[in-house]
């Protein structure tokens, strides 16, 4: 069944952005993505928009994986500033990791491992270019860092050799 949606009024964006925020603190990301949609239809440039929208899509990873990563690479596409675009970067390989290890899937370790040091790398181009005073790539690189540091399960893929290994 389709409905035709009806448009949010111009004057109306501000609100509509303090609730989505809201909603996502209330951790109900459909509703913040609903609503983050309703301001991009009238506003398509909304930076506060796409990043919430970002947000509420990242918050997910956990139920709509595949969807979300998709839709959330394109949101990132669509961030103008350079800080924001490798900070929200960390910030998406960093909370797919995280959704990963809430899976519990077996061998899953070496792949979050993966997106933990990609996300690492995004924080540090944020934080080659970040505004003063603006130390978030920090926290969120530190964050990683220690959560790397303090499960076991999160290392690094074995290589696999294109040889065989001859026992002696």
């Amino acid at each position: 069944m389709n409905f035709e949606l009806k448009t949010l009024s111009p004057e109306a964006v501000p609100a509509a952005l303090e609730k989505a925020h809201l909603y996502r603190l209330l951790h109900e990301p459909g509703e913040a993505e609903s609503i983050c949609r309703d301001v991009l239809d009238v506003d398509p440039e909304n930076q506060d928009a796409l990043i919430t929208l970002l947000l509420a899509l990242t918050d997910q990873f956990d139920t709509d994986g595949p969807t979300a990563v998709i839709e959330a690479n394109t949101v990132l596409e669509r961030l103008t500033e350079a800080y924001g675009r490798a900070y929200y970067t960390g910030i998406a390989y960093e909370r797919r990791a995280k959704a990963l290890l809430r899976h519990s899937v077996p061998g899953s370790g070496p792949r979050a491992y993966e997106w933990l040091r990609t996300a690492m790398t995004w924080y540090e181009k944020a934080e080659a270019i970040r505004p003063a005073g603006n130390d978030d790539a920090v926290l969120r690189w530190n964050a990683c860092a220690r959560l790397l540091m303090r499960d076991h399960h999160l290392v690094p893929a074995i290589e696999e050799r294109g040889e065989p290994l001859l026992l002696e």
